[in-house]
């Protein structure tokens, strides 16, 4: 927020640049913040994103997220789902899918992934909702396995697991992303040249490998496109921290 915030106050000339995740449109809806997410930054480019998953232990009876969504409304509030959180998109990615889902799952947040991996591999929790990268070893490892993809698609090293809108739950993606912006009212010109290079090196092949060794997935989408992105995840999280009431204290 206080990178956000210096950014926002910028001279406009192209010169400041910010990278945020995907924390820049939640903060705004739990707290006082001295920025628009949408109206003090030109967005440029979503640079990459993080794929997250739905894992549970691999001695767990569920077998696909309709087994454990099922399992769920039989047993209200007896299961639990761990992630980083409180007011991480892991969270609202939780209670969105309990709304649709009319499932009553038990959220346990954790201060770190590491804690939450832990706490699956000890069978203290049901099932986590992770980030790709704090799970794949685990899942190669045959220690965890994989319910469901929560990412817009499916992951190319998990090819078999289907999304959660492939298990019949539409917009329910959550993903961490990583995008540019500049400050608002920087001149077009600027915007677009900025978006071109990003663009560019974002997409190079030779960055792919080295994005992917960070669990990072290369994107490059850039100016209205990435707009509408934003514009459209900050209402999703806004209308799921509205309707869940969710605390985050």
């Amino acid at each position: 927020m206080i990178g956000a915030e210096v950014v926002a106050r910028a001279p406009p000339d192209g010169s400041t640049l910010l990278i945020a995740a995907t924390s820049i449109l939640i903060s705004p809806h739990l707290q006082k913040v001295n920025y628009d997410p949408l109206t003090s930054f030109e967005p440029i480019c979503e640079l990459a994103d993080v794929p997250t998953v739905i894992v549970v232990n691999n001695a767990s009876p569920y077998r696909t997220l309709a087994d454990l969504l099922s399992a769920a409304r039989a047993k209200p509030g007896e299961l639990t789902m761990a992630s980083v959180g409180p007011g991480t998109p892991y969270q609202f990615g939780l209670e969105s899918l309990k709304r649709a889902a009319n499932a009553n799952i038990t959220y346990v947040p954790f201060s770190g992934s590491a804690p939450a991996v832990n706490a699956l591999l000890g069978e203290h929790v049901t099932s986590i909702f992770a980030g790709y990268p704090n799970v794949a070893e685990l899942i190669a490892a045959g220690k965890f396995r994989v319910l469901a993809v929560a990412s817009r698609t499916r992951i190319e090293t998990l090819a078999d697991v289907p999304t959660i809108a492939e298990a019949g739950y539409r917009d329910n993606e959550v993903e961490n992303w990583f995008g540019l912006f500049v400050p608002a009212t920087t001149p077009k010109e600027t915007v677009n040249q900025l978006a071109g290079l990003f663009a560019t090196a974002v997409l190079a092949p030779e960055l792919k490998p080295k994005l992917a060794a960070q669990g990072l997935f290369p994107v490059g989408t850039c100016g209205t496109d990435f707009a509408s992105f934003l514009r459209k995840q900050y209402d999703d999280y806004g209308r799921v921290i509205r309707d869940s009431k969710a605390n985050v204290k």
